[in-house]
């Protein structure tokens, strides 16, 4: 092990958030065919583990569940600077919610072992639940902090800033703990060309069926999923339109206050 701290990153592949298609029949989110990315803040929580390493050295993994499509997020935080990579797939584990998503990460992450910092996004834009992050850290028995927009590492603690409504609080915790960061708190480090040379050279992503991990099939996938779906509303958009008004300001204005009373958004 490097003599810096090992930090895990769970990410998840996702639908652009303009791609979004429900299953009429199951009622889950449609994912192999349909255009995807890495979760948004999943890559800020990639970049603030990069810095650490960065700062401190170590070793930076990055873990996903889901199906074999999901290589490509595995690849992308390779080339971002990911040390190892490892994917979690199974048909067992089709349709889980957060709670056995949280259990089948969780064993995932012993079995990888050695680590003192644990990340994930805040939460995820297809179902922004916000509650995979607390899920690992009650299953692990780890202290955590949520909504951390920066992190401090001092070795056997961390420092981090918590954001809240009104505001931020400062939290110290011991390591190992897991860290759940905010979205568009840093900025996330693009791919570099020696990371994609590293990716086409292979040998960096490690895949796991539950069997491999020792999952109980009996705690994952959707019957064990506590969440249902009862109804999927589906809503159509309306089309925008748009007005320009044209002429000197005095003019342009008194055409869109006109238009604004005429379309219901001013009292006329």
């Amino acid at each position: 092990m490097a003599s810096g701290p090992r930090s895990i990153v769970c990410i998840k592949q996702v639908p652009k958030a303009q791609e979004l298609q429900v299953d009429p029949v199951t009622n889950t989110l449609k994912r192999v065919g349909v255009p995807s990315e890495i979760n948004p803040p999943d890559r800020n929580a990639l970049e603030m583990a990069l810095r650490i390493k960065d700062e401190h050295g170590g070793e930076v993994f990055v873990l996903t569940m889901g199906p074999p499509v999901f290589t490509a997020s595995l690849e992308e935080a390779l080339a971002m600077g990911c040390d190892r990579a490892f994917l979690l797939t199974d048909r067992l584990l089709g349709g889980s919610d957060t709670v056995p998503t949280a259990h089948a990460l969780s064993e995932t992450i012993h079995k990888i072992g050695g680590y003192a910092l644990i990340f994930c996004g805040e939460e995820t834009t297809d179902a922004s639940t916000g509650h995979v992050g607390p899920g690992i850290a009650g299953h692990l028995d780890h202290a955590q902090i949520t909504y951390c927009s920066e992190l401090t590492y001092r070795g056997g603690t961390v420092v981090g800033k918590r954001t809240v409504e009104d505001g931020y609080e400062w939290w110290e915790c011991p390591t190992p703990c897991v860290v759940t960061v905010n979205f568009l708190s840093n900025k996330p480090r693009p791919p570099s060309i020696t990371g994609k040379i590293r990716v086409k050279r292979g040998g960096l992503i490690t895949t796991w069926s539950c069997a491999d991990v020792g999952i109980d099939p009996g705690k994952v996938g959707i019957k064990n999923s506590p969440t249902i779906v009862a109804k999927v509303d589906t809503v159509q958009l309306p089309v925008r339109k748009a007005k320009i008004f044209r002429g000197n300001p005095r003019e342009a204005v008194a055409q869109l206050l006109a238009a604004m009373a005429a379309d219901g958004v001013l009292p006329g």
